[in-house]
């Protein structure tokens, strides 16, 4: 059974998987090339920040992919509603975002971004929003 700073921890990760799926999904189509960039900044740097697991014992960032995977199977979330949802959870959990979370967001929100022949309008808009959001 998870604790109460594990369960908090993948409800983060959860939420920031809705907001890298918003910046993908932000053209209707989430291409190979940035579900790997995810894979690779989950990997590189997100697995570094903590050490909580979730009750399965697995790294609690892998949720971070975990529902990106989800919400690009299901196709029942559209990237306007992860990126509200998002917004919602950064709103009620601001002291969350430390200057330095904040970068690695936005650089993972830019990775994905960048992933396909470099970032198009619609993605262009949603890393506009998410740069307001954080000021």
């Amino acid at each position: 059974m998870m604790n109460i700073a594990q369960n908090i921890r993948v409800t983060f990760y959860q939420h920031l998987g809705r907001l890298f799926y918003a910046v993908a999904a932000s053209d209707r189509v989430v291409r190979k090339s940035e579900y790997e960039s995810l894979r690779k900044i989950v990997t590189s740097k997100w697995l570094q920040l903590d050490d909580i697991e979730d009750e399965f014992e697995v790294d609690a960032a892998f949720h971070i992919e975990i529902v990106f995977d989800w919400l690009d199977y299901r196709e029942e979330l559209n990237a306007e509603e992860c990126f509200y949802l998002f917004e919602e959870y950064y709103h009620e959990h601001i002291d969350f975002f430390t200057e330095d979370i904040k970068k690695l967001i936005w650089d993972t929100c830019s990775g994905i971004a960048n992933a396909f022949s470099g970032s198009n309008k619609s993605e262009l808009i949603m890393l506009g929003r998410l740069k307001l959001l954080f000021e």
